[in-house]
């Protein structure tokens, strides 16, 4: 595979955050040269604006301004920017969490790259079923096509019980049946979709439907946050990979009694958290991911 990426200089500008790189022709001066259908994005996950924890993160209100930086400085800019939920983090105050959202949305709208996608995660909507960020962000769940990539947005988290629900379950059958079966589709979820460890909350309580239902489809990758770390799983034919996140790293699943943050480390700061590549080769159909380690800067 042809690799036109400058991954020393990708590495020193990307900044922080959960980032996926999707396009089989990178970027830079060779771009030029693609294929009409080679493209990247970035996605970043679970900022979590408003968390307080300087033992976790002592830089809570520098991380997101630093990968905004990041992405407004990449020689050729992606085609859009997704965000896979928790871009705020939990509070019962109403009041205060569209506060969050309007400053998160606020620093987001620095980036020089102004097609930019949203799903909620269970900070952001749990609590009032995603009404406060469909305010402020749109749907919670939606599906576009993107250069011969057929992206779907599932919504699991805007349900307090982990639910994606018949109706939208109802939705995505429809809309993969307007799908060639052997269409590339891109799924963005906020939780995964399969029981990875229900005791931490990281299972969708109806997610095997959902599996079924994409499983009709034979090119399905599957892009989540929620667990703040690396992770990479198959069910069937079907990939999912789980990204870093922006805010603190998370433990390994079932590694400790409780899901606390893991500890800030002076020593090595932003450990746990990073961003990655993920290049796309259109046929045959294959992602290959390398995961990127935060540049302090």
């Amino acid at each position: 595979m042809t690799h036109f990426i400058d991954r020393r200089e990708f590495l020193k500008i990307a900044g922080l955050g959960g980032a996926v790189l999707v396009g089989g022709a990178g970027f830079g001066g060779r771009a030029a040269a693609a294929r009409a259908d080679d493209f990247y994005f970035v996605q970043l996950s679970d900022l979590h604006w408003g968390f307080e924890g300087p033992a976790q993160n002592p830089d809570s209100t520098g991380t997101l301004h630093k990968a905004i930086a990041g992405v407004n400085a990449l020689k050729e800019p992606p085609d859009f920017v997704v965000f896979t939920g928790d871009l705020t983090h939990t509070t019962e105050d109403g009041k205060v969490r569209r506060q969050r959202m309007d400053e998160v949305r606020s620093i987001i709208g620095e980036l020089k790259v102004k097609d930019v996608k949203f799903m909620p995660g269970e900070h952001d909507a749990s609590l009032d079923h995603g009404k406060a960020f469909q305010e402020f962000f749109g749907a919670t769940h939606y599906s576009f096509d993107h250069k011969g990539v057929h992206f779907v947005a599932l919504d699991n988290v805007s349900d307090p019980g982990a639910s994606i629900g018949s109706d939208q379950l109802a939705w995505l059958a429809a809309d993969l049946d307007r799908q060639p079966k052997d269409a590339r589709i891109v799924v963005f979820t906020h939780r995964p979709l399969f029981d990875l460890y229900p005791q931490w909350d990281w299972a969708t309580t109806d997610g095997a439907k959902a599996i079924e239902i994409l499983q009709t489809r034979d090119n399905v990758t599957v892009f989540y946050g929620h667990i703040h770390q690396e992770h990479h799983f198959k069910t069937g034919a079907i990939e999912h990979h789980a990204a870093k996140g922006l805010m603190f790293a998370l433990p390994a699943p079932g590694s400790q009694l409780k899901r606390t943050p893991v500890a800030w480390d002076p020593a090595v700061p932003y450990k746990g958290l990073g961003y990655r590549e993920v290049e796309a080769e259109p046929s045959p159909v294959r992602y290959d991911l390398t995961e990127l380690p935060v540049v302090a800067s």
